[in-house]
């Protein structure tokens, strides 16, 4: 870098005040998480909301975190983060939640992309640079150190952002991907940046490097040529002294940034007018500078300050540019940051085997086509509740939801025309668990996170998720426990709006009942009209009446077995549930007579039939459900039984498909083996027969030509019959279940093999009547092969039959069935007819095997001649008259 450059830099840090230490600005205006809500409700955000109401809100949203566990499941999501960021984010509960539907899908987008991703990104490299640009931008200098982590974390979100690309380029995958590209959309990698700092830098010696500036480099130029010249003169001044007794070994050490020499006190007018900069602890030696160094070591003294003086301002021009990238820095980190937590939840989902839901709209008009329910969440399980079983599991991905004893899944659902929902049911059946699964599940779909579910899960996007779990009794503000119960539900009328999501526990409870019945009739009626969904559990039997008045109201009960006296922990949708207060009591070994006179007074509160009417109906329906629930375990029995069978049948026929196949290669390898044996047999006998040629005379060329081919026809005999074998051991299946028809040319196996022909069709019994000369005969079909179905057989002259007479020519429309011959036969001298000359020309130029053909055509005695073939390679074949 030039020095012209590195001066108009040092002019901008000073206007920045760095040389001053002037704060450059008060705060970071960036911060990560600051495009989400943090806190589940968008009433802080819209500007008509009042302060007051944006402080309930806030105060709400933080019962509602403590009340459903929310930073316990974001910190289980922490676990997945591969940044101290995003780590240090989920434990505080900080993971992001969509100010609106469209930013909770995009969240959910983001996910889905990091699920698809085919190998986790790397983010080895990122730090959380954050406090270090916060000092850059107040005015601190920074160190080498905070420089370093500055430039890796620019260098490594570059290389994020470049894993992305390779990964969507592969196939064009780029659509899969575009939701977490879409990130880096308006990033500045601060290229220049990271490299300035590289050169000015040495991030592995933790160092300014000389090529930072001209000066630097000039300055250290001098300070070495000064040390060296330093050296020289102390070197032999200490050997001097040595050599004088002064020091027992020459002594070359450093004391107030000086340089000097060692002595002994003894010998100090070794030194006249030395200047003595420091004693040994004993007062032995003295460390004295000598007279001849004093101008070095004031020259290394004003250098070395040289040298701290410029690389400060490298450093500051160094501080001074990452204060002005403030918010590139910040914007990227953040991206980096959104990344991170995608991967995270996408992990975490793997991990839980969660599926993806499907916000849909609570104020629409339902079409006939459409999801009947406003919600419909299958089999929903509790983050917290299946940690230990993915724990224990045996690997880190679950292809689905873990199956543990422990954990009872909850279906919810809930229509599109229910506004408020009552639960009833006893004590520990799981009323406040189910409620709470809801409002978790909201929070999880917001902040983009899958559903540890079945199915598609569907669920409305709630702006904001209003709870009253527990008891908030206060000795502080003078709150009972059902003052505390009040005051909330007064907080959450208030600022409840058209799409929140209201979680009530024990409405009306902790006052008389009456009144309490009273007050919470009013509080749901009044909220039909001011939210999307209230969910309210309740041991007042009056609530569910609210159903027969209003068909906006839902009834729902917590299952409890009468045998064994425990909750199943089962919604049933639609029903009312029982307390069975008194039977739980009988359960437990209370007094007999205490519990009479209680059942006195129920009977006398509820009308003999009226009860007695729901207990058979409630019977009825249970052991209805219990029926349908035993045919509906018995059909899924049989279809993991099918399946169980058609993967069996599936893998053996994989598994013959690998048998073929390696059948196959294996009778490939073979035969290549066999080919090259018997290309090995025929180049040795050639080899053989060209060696006797050169020592032979003329008259023993015939005898040598016909013993070579002699071992040529036995080693080529050898290995037809076995093709021969193979080839009809591969197409006996085929040719013993071929179609025959009269007229067809057979192989009869009762006649040695003989060709004969079919004259009659086969008969019921299987046999076929054939003739084969002046002989017919009747077979088995299974004797049978056959030879030729549409054109007439070929015949073909065996050895024997060609010696000893010439191929005679059949008559026209005659036709001659003889004996088909079974591979390839070589014509040599022992199996040609006589009459037959063998002119062995070679394969050279061609000038003999010419010279030999027009020999052989003007010749009277030559009746015909074959000119050379791959079976008589270099020889011509001529049949004498």
């Amino acid at each position: 870098m030039s020095r012209k450059h590195w001066c108009r830099r040092r002019q901008q840090a000073r206007c920045l005040g760095f040389k001053t230490g002037k704060r450059v600005a008060t705060a970071l205006q960036d911060l990560p998480g600051d495009r989400w809500t943090r806190t589940g409700a968008v009433l802080r955000d819209a500007p008509e909301v009042s302060d007051e109401n944006k402080r309930i809100s806030e105060e709400m949203w933080k019962e509602a975190e403590d009340s459903l566990e929310w930073r316990s499941v974001c910190s289980q999501v922490a676990a997945f983060a591969s940044t101290s960021m995003g780590r240090d984010l989920c434990k505080v509960g900080g993971l992001p939640i969509g100010r609106d539907r469209g930013e909770s899908q995009k969240l959910l987008d983001q996910t889905m992309a990091a699920v698809l991703l085919p190998r986790p990104l790397d983010f080895s490299g990122v730090d959380d640079i954050s406090r270090i640009v916060t000092s850059a931008v107040s005015g601190k200098v920074l160190s080498i150190g905070e420089l370093c982590a500055v430039e890796r974390s620019l260098r490594a979100a570059r290389g994020v952002y470049e894993q992305m690309m390779e990964l969507s380029s592969i196939d064009g995958l780029s659509n899969r991907y575009s939701s977490l590209l879409l990130l880096f959309q308006n990033c500045s990698f601060l290229t220049d940046l990271a490299y300035r700092i590289e050169w000015c830098v040495d991030c592995n010696l933790s160092v300014v490097r000389d090529q930072a500036s001209e000066k630097l480099q000039s300055i250290r130029a001098d300070r070495r040529k000064n040390i060296e010249n330093l050296e020289v003169l102390l070197k032999g001044i200490s050997n001097r002294i040595f050599q004088g007794g002064g020091i027992d070994s020459p002594l070359i050490t450093r004391r107030r940034s000086r340089m000097c020499i060692g002595i002994r006190a003894s010998h100090k007018s070794l030194l006249p007018d030395g200047i003595i900069l420091g004693v040994s602890s004993s007062g032995a030696t003295y460390f004295m500078e000598p007279r001849e160094i004093v101008e070095l070591n004031n020259m290394e003294v004003r250098l070395s300050n040289s040298e701290k003086a410029e690389e400060l301002a490298i450093l500051s021009l160094l501080t001074s540019d990452i204060a002005c990238f403030e918010r590139e820095i910040m914007h990227l980190m953040d991206t980096i940051l959104q990344v991170d937590l995608a991967s995270a939840r996408a992990a975490y989902a793997r991990w839980m085997g969660s599926v993806c839901p499907v916000f849909c709209e609570g104020n629409d008009e339902v079409n006939s086509n459409e999801e009947p329910f406003l919600v419909n969440i299958e089999g929903f399980c509790h983050p917290l509740l299946l940690e230990p079983s993915a724990m224990n599991s045996s690997s880190p991905v679950l292809s689905g939801l873990p199956q543990s004893p422990s954990v009872i899944p909850v279906d919810i659902r809930v229509g599109h025309t229910t506004k408020v929902v009552v639960i009833s049911g006893p004590n520990t059946g799981g009323k406040t668990a189910t409620m709470k699964s809801l409002g978790l599940a909201s929070l999880m779909a917001k902040a983009g996170m899958f559903l540890p579910a079945k199915g598609t899960p569907r669920l409305p996007w709630f702006d904001q998720v209003l709870a009253d779990i527990g008891d908030h009794q206060s000795l502080e503000h003078n709150l009972s426990t059902f003052s505390g119960h009040i005051s909330r539900l007064c907080k959450i009328l208030q600022i409840a709006s058209q799409k929140s999501l209201v979680l009530i526990d024990e409405i009306g409870n902790g006052t008389d009942p009456s009144e309490g019945v009273a007050l919470a009739t009013s509080i749901l009626q009044h909220l039909l009209s001011c939210v999307s969904l209230a969910v309210v559990t309740t041991h007042y039997a009056d609530l569910s009446l609210l159903r027969t008045q209003d068909i906006r109201f839902e009834n729902a009960a917590m299952e409890f077995c009468i045998k064994t006296l425990q909750p199943t922990y089962r919604v049933l949708w639609g029903s009312i549930g029982n307390s069975n207060a008194l039977s739980i009591a009988k359960a437990v070994g209370f007094d007999p007579k205490v519990l009479d006179r209680a059942q006195e007074w129920v009977e006398k509160l509820l009308p003999d039939k009226q009860r007695e009417r729901q207990g058979l109906l409630y019977q009825s329906l249970s052991k209805e459900r219990d029926l349908l629930e035993a045919e509906a375990r018995k059909g899924e029995s049989v279809l993991m039984e099918v399946k169980k069978v058609y993967h069996e049948i599936h893998s053996e026929a994989k598994d013959l498909d690998k048998r073929e196949a390696a059948l196959k290669a294996k009778e490939s390898q073979m035969a290549l083996q066999e080919l090259k044996l018997v290309r090995s047999q025929v180049d040795a006998i050639l080899l053989k027969f060209e060696k006797q040629l050169q020592d032979a005379s003329p008259d023993q060329y015939n005898a040598i030509l016909r013993k070579s081919e002699a071992a040529i026809a036995v080693i080529v005999e050898a290995h037809c019959s076995v093709g021969d074998s193979s080839e009809e051991d591969a197409t006996a299946f085929s040719s013993s279940y071929a179609p025959i028809q009269v007229g067809d040319q057979v192989y009869v196996k009762r006649l040695g093999g003989k060709v004969a022909t079919v004259v009659e069709a086969p008969g019921d019994d299987g046999s076929v009547l054939v003739q084969y000369g002046k002989i017919s005969v009747r077979v088995k079909r299974s004797d049978l092969k056959v030879a030729r179905t549409s054109e007439p057989a070929v015949p073909t002259p065996t050895p024997r039959a060609q010696q000893g007479q010439r191929p005679q020519r059949g008559r026209p429309g005659q036709e001659e069935v003889k004996e088909a011959a079974f591979g390839a036969v070589v014509q040599t001298s022992r199996n040609t007819a006589l009459g037959v000359l063998f002119v062995v020309h070679g394969v050279g130029t061609g000038a003999v095997k010419d010279a030999a053909l027009r020999l052989l055509r003007n010749h009277p005695r030559v009746a015909r001649f074959e000119a050379d073939s791959p079976m008589n390679d270099g020889c011509t074949i001529a049949y004498i008259n």
